[in-house]
């Protein structure tokens, strides 16, 4: 038993019930408890020396004075052993107690006998004596050994605030959904926040709002969840202002008694410096200092993971080996300070005439590497070859002197060539002396086959272009039909018949077209004359047709295609009506806000849109519900073979039954006999186009078809 309140021990009268036969002594009893109680059980009078009038044997223990010394203050008076520091606010805690007719509980300092100081608990209250006096009675405890406790706890907390709040390392506990519990100043001053309490306000969501890659909360967490600590866990993260810096953390997980996970703490270190230091020297080493260009340090691993990437999609990948001609001529007459200007200078224009996806290294002196990722023609190399020789060879200004310099390109391909760097590397090398020995300023692929489909590219390419120059070009429409086969409209298609190369078929005029830019003019004759046409025929027709002609990506992105348009509307004086704009699918899949707005510009001008090749991409859904089409035009794809492939019957059915439960016209591609037409028919399609109906035909053949009662 540690406290007694409220004793009147010469009341007491207490009645014990025990069973036993033989009598029991209550006084003998309470007389035992008392004295054996760890703390004095007193009596005392209100007067200034505090008189004892009683006071158990614990006062022994507690003071050093036995009984007989403290009661009717016979060698000592309880007051004088009070400290004289706590004396005048005991009394005064003591007699508001009394005044007030509650008990009291107070803590002061006494002198023991021997000179030690004790702190010491008393709790108490005032009663009547046997004589009506009013006396104090009560229990005074040591509670020395409690107070060092509380003031060594208070002076270690005192000693860890000083630490963590003066500490030049962030300190924090968070919680595990992921906010700021404590923090330390360092940790707000590191993350740019005036105070602890600002910032734990601030960040409420830490993997949201703290680091810049959005998984590092996750990977934090599990690796909490797998070793119940973190080290040397660096990620980039925002500070305040939203600028970036990099932090080292180490943190373990915290638990209760009942080992119930409650926070996670730790520690955060500014690393930004190392870090900076560290991309740095990475930089150096794998970076060219004059060009900013990659080195051939990291040539053969990125080299590696093209090759991986081009055997896993099924795509060329070309490796280039680029040496200057006439660079030794510059750098030893007009110095090295020419050379490098020269050198830098090409470096820029290979980056720019290149693709995001391609890469440019310095291979070392006056020797570059390219690769070229991502080509799933052969042509479309060959023209990034041509771009890469002019680029090079425009004139460019060296100490007040205007030079032309050229240069030898080399090239493999994978997997023609080789399957591994080191080979690729070997044979496009091999190639660029082939170029050199060919007289230099040309390019030249490793293998003899390849070369010659790269000078008939070229060839044809330079053919191409004077046919546009010299409008060789003509234009032919194919007739578009309803499930009554009445000429509704017509697509207008390019054609080609050269004096040296005979009739070129669009699938390899179109596709040079595109990757050199005559993709633009090629459409701009083709515009032109099948609107002439158009609004000549719908001059002597009762039902007007409407002329659909095909926008490629290239002239569709281009930002003057609505003017194009207009223009060439106004020009052959046809009405928006009768214009009906067909956009490939492979459009709708870069830039969405830029296609969107394109559209809307162009249903401004009052045509009608379509989808070209439906169902060869993988998102068209999307595309239907966002973007303002009329029309959806199957591709031929999904109309061969309907009439005997049940999976190709499936999806023509629903892809006719989307496009007519979205108002959409859907028009079937590619119909070359009566079971698919009659199967398209069935299904609800609306239009129809193909070989069954009409091949492409000249102007003069649409004219004998129209006019002799085929459209009415």
């Amino acid at each position: 038993m540690s406290r007694v309140s409220e004793i009147s021990f010469l009341n007491m009268r207490t009645k014990l019930s025990l069973n036993s036969e033989l009598p029991v002594d209550p006084s003998r009893i309470l007389d035992t408890l008392v004295n054996n109680l760890d703390g004095m059980v007193y009596r005392c009078r209100l007067d200034e020396d505090w008189t004892m009038l009683f006071v158990s044997q614990g006062c022994i223990n507690l003071t050093g004075y036995a009984p007989r010394d403290l009661i009717g203050n016979a060698s000592v008076s309880y007051e004088s052993i009070t400290h004289f520091e706590d004396r005048e606010r005991v009394r005064e805690e003591i007699g508001m107690a009394i005044s007030l007719g509650s008990r009291f509980s107070v803590r002061y300092r006494i002198f023991t006998k021997s000179g030690v100081l004790k702190w010491v608990h008393e709790r108490g209250v005032g009663v009547q004596d046997e004589n009506g006096e009013l006396v104090l009675e009560g229990f005074i405890e040591d509670e020395t050994m409690n107070r060092e406790i509380m003031e060594a706890l208070k002076n270690a907390e005192h000693y860890y605030r000083n630490l963590v709040e003066n500490a030049s390392i962030g300190i924090f506990q968070t919680s595990v959904d992921g906010h700021y519990l404590a923090a330390n100043p360092a940790l707000a001053r590191i993350y740019g926040y005036s105070s602890p309490e600002e910032l734990i306000r601030a960040l409420s969501d830490i993997g949201r709002q703290l680091y810049v890659d959005g998984n590092r909360r996750q990977e934090f967490r599990h690796q909490m969840q797998l070793h119940g600590e973190v080290a040397n866990f660096e990620s980039e993260v925002y500070r305040k202002d939203a600028s970036k810096i990099w932090i080292s953390e180490n943190a373990h997980v915290v638990r209760n008694v009942n080992g119930d996970l409650v926070c996670y703490e730790g520690t955060v270190h500014d690393i930004t410096e190392r870090k900076l230091h560290q991309t740095l020297l990475e930089r150096q080493a794998n970076y060219d200092v004059l060009t900013g260009l990659l080195n051939r340090n990291l040539l053969h691993k990125m080299l590696e993971q093209s090759i991986s990437r081009a055997g896993r999609l099924g795509y060329f990948l070309a490796i280039v080996f680029v040496d200057l001609d006439n660079f030794k001529f510059i750098n030893d007459s007009l110095g090295h300070a020419a050379g490098d200007s020269l050198l830098v200078e090409v470096a820029t224009r290979l980056k720019e005439c290149l693709r995001s996806s391609d890469t440019v290294v310095r291979q070392g002196g006056d020797e570059f590497v390219l690769v070229l990722n991502d080509h799933y023609r052969i042509g479309s190399i060959v023209t990034l070859l041509q771009r890469v020789l002019n680029e090079i060879g425009k004139p460019i200004m060296l100490s007040g002197r205007e030079f032309q310099v050229g240069a030898s390109l080399g090239t493999a391909i994978y997997p023609q060539d080789g399957n591994d760097a080191q080979s690729l590397l070997k044979h496009a090398d091999a190639a660029m002396y082939a170029a050199k020995n060919k007289g230099r300023n040309n390019f030249q692929f490793y293998t003899s086959e390849l070369n010659r489909v790269a000078d008939e590219r070229l060839n044809l390419e330079n053919a191409l272009r004077i046919a546009i120059e010299q409008d060789e070009l003509d234009v032919f429409f194919q007739p578009k039909v309803d499930s009554s086969r009445r000429i509704l409209g017509l697509e207008a298609l390019a054609r080609w018949t050269s004096a040296e190369w005979g009739i070129v078929s669009p699938e390899r005029f179109i596709p040079i077209a595109e990757e050199t830019g005559l993709i633009v003019p090629l459409t701009e004759v083709v515009l032109q004359k099948a609107f002439a046409a158009t609004s000549k025929w719908n001059a002597r027709l009762n039902s007007p047709l409407k002329i659909a002609v095909n926008l490629s990506p290239r002239l569709f992105l281009d930002k003057e295609i609505v003017k194009r348009i207009e223009r060439q509307m106004a020009a052959a004086d046809l009405p928006s009506f009768s214009i009906e704009l067909e956009i490939t699918e492979s459009v709708f899949m870069g830039d969405s806000e830029k296609t969107l707005g394109i559209l809307h510009d162009l249903k401004s001008l009052g045509v009608t849109l379509a989808m070209d090749d439906f169902g060869t991409g993988y998102s068209s859904l999307g595309y239907l519900r966002r973007f303002p089409l009329d029309i959806i035009k199957m591709d031929r794809s999904l109309v061969t073979g309907i009439e005997h492939e049940e999976e190709v019957a499936k999806i023509a059915r629903a892809v006719i039954s989307l496009g007519k439960s979205l108002g959409k016209t859907v028009v079937a591609e590619g119909v070359e006999n009566e079971a698919q037409f009659q199967f398209l028919e069935g299904q609800g399609c609306h239009e129809f186009q193909g070989y069954l109906i009409s091949k492409p035909l000249s102007g003069k053949e649409i004219s004998l078809m129209l006019f002799r009662g085929g459209h009415s």
